[in-house]
């Protein structure tokens, strides 16, 4: 069957990095074919709404999703449904991406770029594996009102058993093909839904006999991440827990610029695991159109596509090596030059694609 992606750039930076991951792509595996299509605020400026039809048809019709960042300033006040971050709720829960996985890992050379000493944050290699379509984003009643004179809003977090074991035995399995190190992040000593996600994972964890688990809770986990970065191997927690730990990991590493991530589903298609592929640097509206924005979370998120999706391990381990190379070689956007020289967007896809 043929291969094909849609390619949904977005909003701010997201058109500029988006522009070298695909001429990544295009280099390693110009067989799959490449669709473009307006989401977020793009969409918005056309008087379309977020997720128009035709690309959520795109979607449809395609294997996998390449995404790039939305989200404008001057939408924020809109109602959640007239704003460009609505498309990504809508996204993940039209095609039931549960499980986003973000790799952090501090490339050698960039350990000085660090918020932390060097010395603990030399070799991190971690994922924050986070449940991305239950919980409190998701969960109903949601909404505001009025009681008695009084303004109240309501948030419902709400976790059935499947939606943990699915994400729990991902974690597992990821961390059997690692370092065989497992940290499950709840709040047990106060939710209900971390009591039941923290005994499934206690009850699935008799089938890996060989993976380590651990449990923290998240206020210790979050603690712990800025401490001793470099012990945790993956990291699995519920969705808002993963929004909020994931970012901070992904910081530790002196550039949110640099992670990619794959947000998976239940959809398999000719064998194919349907995913969106995204960076998680977001829009940066202050930077926007300079093509002086990180690429690399960009890039990798391709070699996630590659690995996750379309089963390439070897082009995918070609990327990531060919990052780390350009790295190697004191290539550097301006975000982790720390004031020394740098270059532009497109000059650190140039030395990728030379590195291929």
């Amino acid at each position: 069957m043929p291969l094909s992606i849609a390619v949904l750039p977005g909003d701010g930076i997201g058109l500029e990095v988006t522009r070298e991951a695909v001429r990544v792509l295009a280099y390693v595996r110009p067989d799959i074919a490449r669709e473009e299509g307006l989401v977020g605020g793009a969409a918005i400026e056309r008087g379309l709404p977020p997720l128009p039809d035709e690309t959520r048809a795109l979607c449809e019709r395609s294997d996998a999703i390449l995404f790039g960042s939305v989200g404008l300033p001057q939408y924020d006040r809109n109602p959640f449904a007239e704003r460009p971050e609505a498309a990504l709720f809508a996204l993940r829960g039209d095609f039931e991406l549960y499980a986003n996985i973000r790799p952090v890992r501090v490339f050698r050379g960039l350990e000085d770029a660090s918020s932390l000493k060097p010395e603990l944050v030399r070799g991190l290699d971690l994922i924050v594996l986070r449940e991305l379509t239950g919980g409190i984003y998701f969960g109903k009643p949601k909404g505001q009102h009025n009681e008695n004179g009084v303004e109240v809003a309501i948030d419902t977090m709400i976790y059935r058993a499947p939606e943990v074991e699915r994400i729990v035995r991902m974690g597992f399995e990821l961390a059997r093909g690692r370092r065989k190190k497992l940290t499950s992040v709840d709040k047990q000593n106060v939710l209900e839904t971390s009591r039941l996600w923290r005994r499934i994972t206690e009850q699935i964890a008799t089938a890996y006999p060989d993976v380590r688990v651990e449990h923290l809770l998240v206020d210790n986990a979050a603690m712990q991440l800025v401490r001793r970065p470099a012990e945790f191997d993956v990291i699995v927690t519920e969705n808002m827990f993963g929004d909020i730990l994931s970012d901070e990991a992904a910081i530790v590493t002196g550039s949110i610029g640099t992670l990619p991530s794959a947000s998976l589903g239940t959809r398999v298609t000719n064998g194919r695991t349907f995913g969106m592929y995204e960076p998680i640097g977001g829009t940066a509206p202050d930077i926007a159109g300079k093509n002086i924005a990180n690429p690399t979370g960009a890039i990798l998120s391709v070699a996630l596509m590659l690995r996750y999706t379309f089963g390439d391990e070897q082009n995918a381990k070609r990327i990531e090596e060919a990052v780390a190379a350009a790295y190697d070689a004191g290539v550097r956007t301006v975000d982790i030059a720390a004031g020394g020289a740098s270059v532009n967007t497109t000059t650190f896809t140039d030395a990728v694609i030379a590195n291929l």
